[in-house]
C-alpha cells in the first residue's frame, strides 16, 4: 500500500475531489480525517470508509475559523495519530467580475480559498515536525496561473495558494515537510455547475480540453495519492497540472 502508516487530513472532505481523495487514500493504507463545515456528511463518509475496512473519522472544520482548526487539529491526532499528510481542497466560487464584485466577496473568498490554506499549513506543521516531516497538498486551479473574464477574486485567491505553497516548501524543508499544489482544469464536481451552469457552456468547455474531456475527481485524486507518498520525496516547492493540456494552449 502506497500511504501505509500515515495519517491524511483531507479537507472539503464531504463531496467531490475531496471525497474521492479520501477513498482513495483509505484504499492505499492511511488512516483519513475527513474534514468539512458538512459534519453529517463526513461522518458518514468516514462511517463508508470504515464498513470497507479503512480507517477514518469525520471531523468538522470552518477552513476560515482559527480555532476550528485547532480542534480539526486536536480531534485528528486524538482519534487517529498526528497528520502527516494534509491535502487541502476547501474552497468556495463567486462569479462576478471586478465591476460587479463587492469588496465582501472578495474578502469572504479570499478568506476560505487562501486563508484557509494559511491556517491549515499553521495548525498542522508543528505536529509534523514533531513526527519527523510529512506532506502538505494544497489543491489550487489551473485559475491560480491564467486571469478570468467572469471573476473577481476566485483566480487571485487560487494565486496566492500557488505561491504559499512555495513559501510553505521553502519555510519547512528543514523540518522533513514537503509542501505542493495541484492545479486542476474544470472538474467534473458540483462547484462545475456554478462555474459552467448551462449544458451548453459546459459543451464549449470540454471541447476546449484537448484531451477532449473534463476531469475526473479520480484524475485529481491520484496526483494527490503521488503527492502524499514516499515516492515523491524529493518533490516539493512544485506545481502539478491536471488539466488535459488546457493551459498549454
Amino acid at each position: 500500500m502506497r500511504l501505509g502508516g500515515k495519517v491524511a487530513l483531507i479537507t472539503g472532505g464531504a463531496g467531490g475531489l475531496g471525497e474521492c481523495q479520501a477513498r482513495l487514500f483509505a484504499r492505499e493504507g492511511a488512516a483519513v480525517a475527513v474534514a468539512d463545515v458538512r459534519a453529517r456528511e463526513c461522518e458518514d463518509l468516514a462511517g463508508s470508509i470504515e464498513s470497507e475496512g479503512g480507517r477514518a473519522l469525520g471531523v468538522e472544520l470552518d477552513a476560515a475559523d482559527e480555532a476550528s482548526w485547532e480542534r480539526a487539529v486536536r480531534e485528528t491526532a486524538r482519534g487517529l495519530g498526528s497528520p502527516t499528510v494534509l491535502v487541502q481542497n476547501a474552497g468556495i466560487y463567486a462569479r462576478e467580475p471586478i465591476a460587479e464584485a463587492t469588496l465582501e466577496q472578495w474578502e469572504r473568498v479570499m478568506a476560505v480559498n487562501a486563508g484557509g490554506v494559511f491556517l491549515g499549513t499553521r495548525a498542522v506543521a508543528p505536529l509534523m515536525a514533531a513526527a519527523g516531516g510529512g506532506s502538505i497538498i494544497n489543491v489550487s486551479s489551473t485559475s491560480g496561473i491564467v486571469g478570468s473574464r467572469i471573476s473577481a477574486a476566485y483566480n487571485p485567491s487560487k494565486a496566492a495558494v500557488r505561491v504559499l505553497t512555495k513559501s510553505t516548501a521553502i519555510q519547512y524543508a528543514a523540518e522533513g515537510i514537503r509542501a505542493n499544489s495541484i492545479h486542476p482544469g474544470p472538474a467534473d464536481t458540483a462547484m462545475l455547475d456554478e462555474v459552467y451552469p448551462t449544458a451548453e457552456l459546459r459543451a464549449d468547455r470540454e471541447g476546449q480540453v484537448p484531451l477532449g474531456r473534463l476531469a475526473s475527481a479520480l484524475d485529481v485524486a491520484y496526483a494527490a495519492l503521488f503527492l502524499a507518498s514516499d515516492e515523491s520525496s524529493y518533490v516539493t516547492g512544485a506545481e502539478l497540472v491536471v488539466d488535459g493540456g488546457l493551459t498549454a494552449l
